[in-house]
C-alpha cells in the first residue's frame, strides 16, 4: 500500500483517549456475552440437579446481570465508537478541503466532479470503518478471546487446546477463502462507485447537447454498464461477508465438538460436573460469536485502504507546476479605495499537466480524467497596462490566451516575468489578498442551488436587503427580482432557473458587492442568444464601470466602441496592446 494511503489511515484512527471508551465497552460486551452463556448453561444443568433454590440465586443474579448487560455495553460501544469516528470524519473532511484550496480550481481542473464528489463523501464516509469495524473490534475481541480462551482452559485445559486451534485454522481458512473470492470486487467497489456518479453527473449536465448529437443513448449505455460492473462488484463483496459469516458459524460448531470430545474423558473421571460440562459446551458458540467480527474487520480493512488511497489521491500532495503558491513573507498589498495600475512584462503560462490515471474504457477515459489540453505555453509574450478606471476589451479567437490571462491576472495561474499590481510585484503579495483588489465574472458563474439573497451574501455576508436590492438595481435585475417574490427566489442548482444573462449579472452584482477594485468579465454573453447579447454587454459593463474601476472585458464577439476606451487584440498568446479597429 502506498505511504499516502497509510498516512489517510492513520488520520482516520482517533486518538485513544476518544476510542478508549468504545474499545472498553466492546469488551465489556464480549465478556458479558459470553459470561451470559456460561452463566445460563451452569444455571441449566445445575437446576436439573434439584439443589436448594439458595445456591442457583447468585446464577440467576448473574444470567439477568450478563443479559442487561451485553445490551448496554453493546449501545455504549456503538454510541462512543461513532461518536469518536464521526468526529474524525470531520476533520479528515475539513482536511482534504483544507489541501484543495491552494491548487483549486485551475489545480483541480482536470479531475471530474462526479468523482471528485464521491472521494469528498462517500470515500471519507467508508474511512468511519476503520475505527468502527476495523481497530475497535479487533482489539475487543482478541482481548475477550484471550480471556475466554484462558477462561476454559481454567476449566478443562484440552477442550481450551481444541477451541483454540479450531479457532486458529477456521479464521485463517476463512481469510483466505475471502481474500480469494472478493479482494478484487472490495477493491474496485469505491473506484466503480466514482466512475458510476461521475458518469451520471456527465450525463445530466450535458443532456442536452448529448441529445442534439444523438449521443444520449450511448451515454446511457455506458451509465448501465458501470451499473451492472458495481452490482457485481456489491453482490461478490455481500457474498463473501454471508460466506464468512456461515463459515464462523460452522466453526463455532466444530469447537464445540472439540471441546465436548477433550472434555469427555474428565466427565467420565468425575474430575469436572455436569454443569462444568455443559458449560464447555456452549461456551464456545459465544467465542465463534465474538471471533466473527475479525473476517468482518478484514473485509473492512481492504475497502478502507482503497478509499483512503482515493481520499489522498483526490488532491496533488504537492503544488502542480503552473498553479501559484503563497510567498512565505507576503507583502502588503497596494492600499486606498482606488484601483491601482496594473502593468504586465514579458508574461508567460500555461496550465497545470494533467495528472495521469488508470486507462478504463468503460470509464470513456483512457490515460487521463479528461481530453488533452494544448502542449506548450498557453501566454508567449504578454505586455499589457491598464491604467486606473481605465475599461479595455480583450478580443482573440478561441484558444488565443483570452482565459489563460483572465486567470494569471487573479492568481489562478503562475507565470513567468513581471505582473505589477500598484507597482507591487503580484507573486509577492498572498494570492487571496490579491483576489480582494482583483475580481473575475466567469463566463459561466458559479450559482448555488438557494435563494437570490443566499447567493449574493456569499460576497458580503454583513449586507443588508436594501444593499442588495441597489447591487441588483445596478445591474438592471431588481424589477425582475421583485417580480419573482423577492429576494427569496430561488436560482436552481448551478442556476437552472434563471437565464444565461440573469446568471451573469447575478454574478456582477455579486462581484459589485465584494467592491472589488479591479474586475475581469471572461465572455459575460457566451451563452446569451445574439439578440440579446448587445443589451447585456452594455448593461454589465455600464455597471462594471461604476465607482470608477478598472474593467477589462474579455470577448470573441464585437462590443460597441463606445462601451470600452480601447481594444487589444491577443493570437497565438501573444498581444502587442495597440488600439485595433
Amino acid at each position: 500500500m502506498s505511504e499516502r494511503g497509510s498516512v489517510m489511515l492513520r488520520a482516520a484512527i482517533p486518538s485513544a483517549a476518544r476510542l478508549a471508551p468504545s474499545v472498553l465497552s466492546g469488551i465489556a460486551s464480549g465478556f458479558s456475552a459470553i459470561a451470559l452463556l456460561a452463566c445460563s448453561a451452569w444455571l441449566i444443568a445445575r437446576a436439573a440437579e434439584q439443589p436448594p433454590v439458595l445456591y442457583l440465586s447468585v446464577a440467576v443474579v448473574g444470567v439477568r446481570a450478563f443479559a442487561l448487560g451485553r445490551a448496554v455495553f453493546r449501545y455504549l460501544e456503538r454510541l462512543t465508537g461513532h461518536d469518536a469516528s464521526f468526529r474524525q470524519l470531520a476533520a479528515i473532511r475539513t482536511g482534504v478541503f483544507e489541501r484543495m484550496l491552494p491548487v483549486a480550481p485551475d489545480g483541480l481542473a482536470t479531475a471530474r466532479r462526479g468523482d471528485l464528489l464521491a472521494r469528498f463523501v462517500d470515500d471519507v464516509d467508508e474511512l468511519q470503518n476503520v475505527p468502527l469495524r476495523v481497530v475497535q473490534p479487533l482489539v475487543s475481541a482478541v482481548i475477550v478471546l484471550v480471556a475466554a480462551i484462558v477462561g476454559v482452559a481454567l476449566l478443562a485445559p484440552a477442550s481450551a487446546f481444541a477451541v483454540l486451534a479450531c479457532l486458529v485454522v477456521g479464521i485463517g481458512l476463512t481469510l483466505l477463502a475471502q481474500s480469494f473470492a472478493s479482494a478484487r470486487a472490495q477493491r474496485e467497489l469505491a473506484p466503480l462507485r466514482g466512475d458510476l456518479q461521475a458518469a451520471v453527473l456527465e450525463h445530466v449536465q450535458s443532456v442536452d447537447v448529448l441529445v442534439a448529437f444523438d449521443a444520449a443513448d450511448g451515454s446511457r449505455a455506458r451509465i448501465e454498464r458501470l451499473g451492472d460492473r458495481l452490482a457485481r462488484a456489491t453482490r461478490s463483496r455481500v457474498m463473501a461477508a454471508g460466506a464468512a459469516s456461515a463459515a464462523m458459524t460452522a466453526i463455532g460448531g466444530f469447537a464445540v465438538a472439540g471441546s465436548l470430545a477433550a472434555a469427555a474423558p474428565l466427565l467420565e473421571d468425575g474430575r469436572i460436573g455436569g454443569p462444568v460440562f455443559a458449560v464447555l459446551a456452549l461456551v464456545p458458540l459465544a467465542i465463534a460469536e465474538v471471533a466473527a467480527a475479525i473476517p468482518l474487520a478484514a473485509t473492512a480493512w481492504r475497502q478502507a485502504r482503497t478509499s483512503a488511497a482515493r481520499v489522498e489521491s483526490a488532491v496533488p500532495q504537492q503544488v502542480p507546476a503552473g498553479v501559484p503558491v503563497p510567498p512565505e513573507t507576503p507583502v502588503d498589498p497596494p492600499s486606498g479605495a482606488a484601483p491601482p495600475a496594473i502593468s504586465l512584462r514579458g508574461v508567460q503560462a500555461s496550465w497545470p499537466a494533467l495528472r495521469e490515471l488508470d486507462g478504463d474504457p468503460e470509464r470513456g477515459v483512457t490515460g487521463s480524467d479528461a481530453p488533452p489540453a494544448a502542449s506548450g505555453t498557453a501566454l508567449v509574450h504578454v505586455d499589457l497596462d491598464l491604467a486606473p478606471g481605465e475599461c479595455a476589451l480583450l478580443r482573440g479567437p478561441s484558444g488565443a490566451g483570452k482565459t489563460t490571462l483572465a486567470h494569471v491576472l487573479v492568481r489562478f495561474l503562475d507565470y513567468a516575468g513581471s505582473y505589477r499590481l500598484g507597482g507591487v510585484e503580484a507573486s509577492a503579495l498572498d494570492p487571496d489578498a490579491l483576489r480582494r483588489i482583483v475580481g473575475l465574472v466567469e463566463q459561466r458563474p458559479w450559482l448555488f442551488d438557494e435563494s437570490v439573497r443566499q447567493n449574493l451574501l456569499f460576497a458580503r455576508d454583513a449586507a443588508t436587503d436594501d444593499e442588495l436590492l441597489d447591487a441588483l438595481d445596478r445591474v438592471g435585475l431588481r424589477e425582475w427580482v421583485e417580480a419573482r417574490g423577492g429576494l427569496d427566489a430561488r436560482v436552481g442548482e448551478r442556476g437552472s432557473l434563471v437565464s444565461g444573462g440573469q446568471a451573469q449579472r447575478i454574478a456582477l452584482a455579486r462581484a459589485t458587492l465584494a467592491g472589488f477594485p479591479v474586475l475581469v468579465l471572461d465572455e459575460p454573453t457566451a451563452n446569451v442568444d445574439a439578440a440579446q447579447a448587445g443589451a447585456l454587454m452594455h448593461d454589465l459593463v455600464t455597471a462594471a464601470r461604476s465607482a470608477g474601476r478598472t474593467v477589462l472585458v474579455i470577448s470573441h464577439a464585437p462590443v460597441d466602441d463606445r462601451l470600452v476606451d480601447r481594444t487589444i487584440g491577443i493570437d497565438d498568446g501573444r498581444l502587442d496592446g495597440r488600439m485595433t479597429a
